[in-house]
C-alpha cells in the first residue's frame, strides 16, 4: 500500500480539475455525482430535502434532483430503513441518512435483521445495495444521542459492510463506491470534521484511479510505533504524530478506512517493522475495535512484537455533558503517553 498524506490523491494523466473542499462539500459532490450517474439512486432522511440536512450534506440536492429522489421522511428512523430496504429489493440505491449516531437504535431491529441478512437468507438471489449515512463521534458540544460512536455493534454483524472517512478526498470518493457496491454499507461521516479542514479535490478521476473502498493506507511513515486510527482520531493521531517527531519519536499512522471487512495487511507490515501499536477510537475502549485490531495483530505478529497493543479510548461511560467532553474523548496527551508506555516496554 502506497503512502499518502490525507487527502491525497493518485496521480492522473487527465488535465487535472482541481478545488478545495471540506468534507460536508466533498460528500455533497460524491452524492451529487452518483445520483447524476444512476437515477435509481435515492436519498431519505429527515430534513434532508428543503433543508439540505442538519449539517448540510444534501444542501441543494432535492432542488435539483426534486422531492421524488430526495425525500424528506417522518421522524421514524425504523420506517426510513424499512422503506429502504424494499427500495433496494425492487432495484433501487437508496442512500438514508440517521441525523444523528445515537437516533440509529430505533432503526438497529432492521439493519440487523432485514438489511444485513436478505442477501444471506435468500441464498444470494435478492442483493441490497443501499447505504446508511451515520455522522458520528463527539467534539461538537453535544450530549448522548448526538455524539456516540456505534461503529462496533454494526462491525459485529455479518453481512454489513462499515467504512468510516476521515477527510474531504476520501469522503467524495467512498461515498460513490459505498452507493456502487452492491452490499448494504454502514457509511461512518466525523461530524466534527465536516467543515473543519479543507484538502485538495480532482474530480476528474474515475472511481478505478482511486484506492478501493475497503482498504486501509497508510497517511504518515514512522519506524517507532504504529498508530491505528480512523475517522475523526486520525486527525488526532497525525497530531501526535507531528509532536513525537520533536521528541526524536518516529510514528507511523494508519488510516484503516474500513471496519467491516478490515485491511489487515498494511497494519502487519508496519507492526512487523515497528515492534509496536497503538490503537486510538473515540468509541468506549471495552469490546471496540480496538480489541479486535489487538487480537489480530498479536495473532499474526507476535514475535514480531516489543510491547502489547495498546488502546486509547473513550471512557466507559454513557458520553458526557458538552462542557466535560474533552475529558472523555482521546486527546493528543492521551495518546502520547500510550505511546511513551509501548516505548517503555
Amino acid at each position: 500500500m502506497s503512502t499518502q498524506t490525507p487527502g491525497t490523491q493518485t496521480p492522473s494523466t487527465q488535465t487535472p480539475s482541481t478545488q478545495k473542499i471540506t468534507l460536508a462539500k466533498g460528500l455533497n459532490m460524491g452524492l451529487r455525482r452518483a445520483m447524476e450517474d444512476d437515477d435509481k439512486v435515492l436519498l431519505m432522511g429527515e430534513d434532508v430535502g428543503k433543508l439540505g440536512g442538519v449539517f448540510r450534506i444534501t444542501d441543494g440536492l432535492q432542488k435539483d434532483f426534486g422531492e421524488d429522489r430526495v425525500i424528506d421522511s417522518p421522524l421514524a428512523e425504523s420506517g426510513i430503513v424499512g422503506t429502504a430496504v424494499g427500495l433496494a429489493m425492487r432495484g433501487y440505491r437508496p442512500v438514508v441518512e440517521i441525523q444523528f449516531d445515537g437516533f440509529v437504535y430505533p432503526a438497529y431491529d432492521q439493519i440487523v435483521c432485514q438489511v444485513a441478512k436478505i442477501h444471506y437468507r435468500s441464498r444470494g438471489r435478492t442483493k441490497m445495495p443501499m447505504v446508511i449515512r451515520i455522522p458520528f463521534g463527539g467534539g461538537i458540544g453535544a450530549v448522548e444521542h448526538h455524539s456516540e460512536s456505534p461503529e462496533a455493534q454494526f462491525a459485529h454483524t455479518p453481512g454489513l459492510k462499515v467504512v468510516a472517512c476521515s477527510n474531504p478526498v476520501d469522503g467524495y470518493w467512498m461515498i460513490q463506491q459505498a452507493i456502487a457496491s452492491d452490499d448494504p454499507v454502514i457509511f461512518l461521516e466525523p461530524k466534527r470534521q465536516y467543515h473543519a479542514d479543507k484538502a485538495e479535490l480532482d474530480d476528474s478521476l474515475a472511481l478505478a484511479d482511486v484506492d478501493p473502498l475497503h482498504t486501509s493506507r497508510i497517511v504518515r511513515a514512522g519506524g517507532d510505533v504504529t498508530v491505528l486510527a480512523y475517522g475523526p482520531t486520525v486527525k488526532t493521531a497525525l497530531r501526535a504524530a507531528e509532536a513525537a517527531a520533536g521528541e526524536g519519536r518516529s510514528l507511523e499512522v494508519i488510516d484503516l478506512r474500513t471496519l467491516s471487512p478490515l485491511d489487515m495487511a498494511p497494519v502487519h507490515d508496519s507492526v512487523r517493522r515497528t515492534g509496536r501499536a497503538v490503537v486510538v477510537h473515540e468509541a468506549h475502549a471495552n469490546l471496540g475495535l480496538g480489541s479486535e485490531l489487538a487480537a489480530r495483530i498479536t495473532e499474526e505478529c507476535f514475535y514480531s512484537l516489543e510491547a502489547p497493543v495498546l488502546r486509547v479510548g473513550g471512557m466507559d461511560t454513557p458520553y458526557p455533558a458538552s462542557r466535560i467532553e474533552e475529558d472523555f474523548l482521546p486527546d493528543l496527551d492521551r495518546v502520547l503517553d500510550a505511546v511513551d508506555r509501548s516505548l517503555g516496554f
